[in-house]
């Protein structure tokens, strides 16, 4: 073989600007046939052919792995690019859920646009994290009967006591326009008012299409709102009915009619019962045995006089300071009854005499229950025998009919004593010969039956007993007149009212929500820490047992039925007297049907969940807007009403939880631990402790919001899609619906010592749950805080 000539590489004859374009040399690639070693050398060097093997292959390696190293670098970069891009594009998926806009998934329901509004007149905790907390109710929103005490108050340091340092003026003007405004539009988020409000929206509508029971009941409503017609009718339908019960010595115009006619009458068309109470019921010592008889129960009366307790003689009497305003609205009666100036103070003193010496028997529930008074039971002839001067027999045939009673039937008393004396002080009554033409105790049956009837008598009446209220220190202000109406509506036509909120509620929906929550609730109840296991046992055998449910009715199965039940009643436009003398007849005839009846009748006007048996009931006037609708966004109804199932189950299942479990403790104190360090209240020296029972409460609240998100997080895992209303994330809209539950003022409000609201900024601390943290930039953060 020809020996190869020696090669050698000189410099370029390119020219210098030419030679500049060329690529450097590590990112220069071989050509197909050129060795990769020719590639790795300066041109200025000479490459000879006599170079020895080994140095050619070192320098291969070299490359090789140079290279190697590039493309692993290249392609771990090329990963992580993708890596970013696939979590970007999860994330940006799982923020497109999260943040559904309002223009993407919005409510546009009537009720979603009604709750979008109140929404926006509310304190949000993500855009005040200050003080939205504060303010959520404010103190001239409070209820009636909350006793001018706002959450809070009474506890040194509290902030509510320190508005005025707290808040600027324009923050102050902006809080109490809105507060105005909401005070106008009656939105306190009590449970009973918005049930009632609901109940007025449906009776007001002017919906035609319902039944004939419907329409009557819209008509009674309407009449009751007929103020106009009530003050022109006066008092001559109340004086042509005492007619008919053959008048009273007061009028001039008394057929002296026997006491146990008139008393028959009153108890069988009117609901009135002026010498004793009338009410229908199980026996309990049956009802642990799985007996569901009922009973008819006869009690004390609820006395027109006012009395009070005496301890040491262990008896009832009249009230010395109040007798004499009880005498003015007395005689202001009969002046508009149109009573003789002269005969006035006759008949009012015979009337407060016979109230006084009949109150002397009627005692206390307490020192009933401490004698064993309560459900004695005894036959009607055994009645007979020890309080005769009543024909008990003819008097609850009259009220019962047609149900058939016999003196062999059985009774329930609650006051055997009250009985026994009540009718001896009749016994002495009616054999007073000076009295016989005063008829004191027809008039005392007429003052009765005047209470019953006032509700639908002139303003004249009404502002007579409101002024003896305020002298008597009861009075809570006058109701508005339109609630008046829905509740005397409720009393007559309650089953067709329970039969439009059925038909009305989404019941599915109801029911996934207290199933839910349930569940959860008993997860809560396994993170307790028991100081007792043999409480914890009981108490989750308890549970185990108990079936949550709607509480719906299966009186009245159609509208034909309905209509059907009150086909007798008719219904005048003008004329509110005589419908509501049909109510109260409608009313007896309820109270006889629960006789017979085997299963609870529902209480329409209920907004607490309650226990029978093994079935933990939740009534239908829990689920109305705005509490509830079954077009939210799931987020609004598990934050409003989820809220308060969760908490209803645990105030109702374990009142006295504190005792039994250390976690009850310690999350109290957290939260509390929470609210002095937010609001700055930690570290200045006041001793601000909680009692046991404002422990337990916190717990109970903190708890329930906990159950409501969980609950509601696993709704959206079985069915993830959802609205939204003014374009607020879910977690967000959730935690805004909760805040708005502050002003329901359950039995409870007392030991709540912070505004509900505030745990939101509790639970979004540390749980990574909420869109942001609520800190307050004008406040500095103290570190620490644990999660509780």
């Amino acid at each position: 073989m020809q020996e190869r000539p020696q090669l050698s590489v000189q410099p370029s004859s390119q020219p210098e600007p030419e030679r500049r374009l060329r690529p450097p040399p590590l990112f220069q690639l071989p050509l197909p046939n050129q060795d990769l070693s020719e590639t790795h050398h300066q041109p200025q060097l000479q490459l000879s052919e006599s170079v020895p093997e080994h140095q050619h292959q070192t320098q291969s390696t070299v490359w090789i792995n140079h290279r190697r190293l590039h493309l692993l670098l290249l392609g771990l970069s090329l990963c992580a690019v993708i890596l970013a891009l696939i979590y970007y594009m999860h994330h940006n998926q799982q923020n497109r859920s999260e943040n559904l806009t309002e223009t993407e998934t919005a409510c546009v329901s009537p009720a979603c646009q009604r709750a979008s509004a109140h929404l926006s007149m509310s304190a949000d905790p993500f855009t005040q994290p200050c003080d939205y907390f504060l303010f959520t109710c404010g103190s001239d929103r409070l209820s009636p009967d909350s006793g001018g005490r706002q959450r809070g108050q009474g506890i040194p340091g509290h902030p509510q006591n320190q508005r005025g340092d707290a808040v600027s003026p324009e923050r102050k003007a902006q809080i109490k326009e809105r507060e105005d405004r909401r005070l106008r539009e009656d939105k306190i988020l009590d449970r009973k008012n918005v049930l009632l409000q609901y109940i007025r929206e449906t009776l007001e509508s002017n919906d035609r299409l319902g039944s004939t029971a419907v329409q009557k009941a819209k008509g009674f409503y309407s009449s009751c709102l007929d103020t106009k017609s009530v003050e022109t009718a006066g008092v001559e339908p109340f004086l042509e009915l005492v007619q008919k019960l053959g008048g009273w010595a007061v009028s001039g115009q008394w057929n002296r009619t026997d006491i146990n006619s008139t008393l028959s009458m009153l108890m069988r068309d009117y609901a009135t019962f002026p010498f004793f109470s009338l009410s229908v019921g199980r026996d309990p010592k049956e009802t642990a045995h799985g007996t569901t008889k009922r009973y008819i129960q006869i009690d004390q009366p609820d006395l027109l006089i006012p009395i009070e307790w005496n301890s040491k003689t262990q008896k009832s009497q009249a009230r010395t300071q109040t007798l004499r305003p009880f005498l003015a609205s007395c005689q202001t009666y009969l002046a508009l009854l149109g009573a003789p100036p002269s005969s006035r103070m006759l008949h009012v003193g015979t009337f407060i005499s016979l109230s006084s010496e009949l109150a002397v028997a009627a005692t206390p529930l307490h020192y009933r229950l401490s004698k064993g008074q309560l459900y004695q039971r005894m036959t009607i002839k055994e009645l007979q025998s020890q309080a005769p001067s009543i024909n008990w027999l003819g008097c609850l045939q009259a009220t019962f009919d047609p149900l058939p009673l016999t003196e062999d039937d059985h009774v329930i008393l609650h006051n055997l004593p009250y009985m026994v004396h009540m009718s001896r002080i009749i016994g002495k009554w009616l054999n007073r010969d000076e009295l016989s033409n005063s008829g004191p105790l027809q008039t005392y049956m007429v003052f009765n039956l005047l209470h019953t009837l006032m509700p639908a008598l002139d303003s004249r009446f009404s502002e007579t007993q409101n002024n003896l209220s305020v002298a008597l220190g009861k009075s809570e202000g006058v109701a508005p007149r339109w609630k008046d109406c829905v509740l005397e509506t409720e009393r007559g036509f309650d089953l067709v009212l329970t039969d439009l909120l059925k038909r009305r509620r989404a019941h599915r929906e109801a029911e996934e929500i207290i199933q839910n929550i349930f569940t959860f609730f008993k997860s809560k109840l396994r993170e307790l820490k028991w100081t007792n296991q043999t409480s914890l046992r009981r108490v989750m055998k308890k549970v185990h047992f108990l079936i949550p449910r709607l509480w719906t009715t299966k009186e009245i199965s159609s509208e034909a039925e309905l209509d059907l039940l009150y086909s007798k009643v008719t219904v005048s436009p003008q004329s509110f007297f005589s419908n509501y003398v049909q109510l109260l007849s409608l009313w007896q005839k309820r109270r006889r049907n629960l006789l017979t009846e085997q299963t609870e009748a529902t209480d329409i006007l209920s907004v607490t969940p309650v226990l029978q048996g093994n079935e933990l009931l939740f009534p239908m006037g829990m689920f109305v807007p705005p509490l509830f609708h079954p077009t939210y966004p799931r987020a609004m109804n598990y934050g409003v009403i989820g809220f308060l199932i969760a908490k209803d189950i645990l105030h109702l299942i374990l009142p006295e939880i504190y005792s039994q479990s250390q976690t009850v403790h310690a999350v109290g104190e957290c939260v509390w631990a929470h609210y002095l360090t937010v609001t700055e209240q930690a570290g200045r020296g006041r001793v601000l402790t909680l009692s046991a029972a404002q422990r337990q409460e916190v717990w109970v609240q903190y708890s329930a919001l906990q159950i409501a998100l969980q609950a509601y997080h696993q709704s959206l895992k079985n069915h993830p899609r959802d609205t939204t209303i003014s374009g607020l994330s879910r977690t967000r809209l959730f935690l805004a619906s909760f805040s708005q539950v502050n002003c329901d003022f359950d039995p409870y409000r007392e030991f709540m010592p912070l505004e509900p609201s505030f745990l939101i900024t509790v639970i979004c601390s540390k749980s990574g749950l909420c869109p942001t943290n609520l800190e307050c930039p004008n406040k500095t953060q103290q570190p620490g805080l644990q999660t509780c």
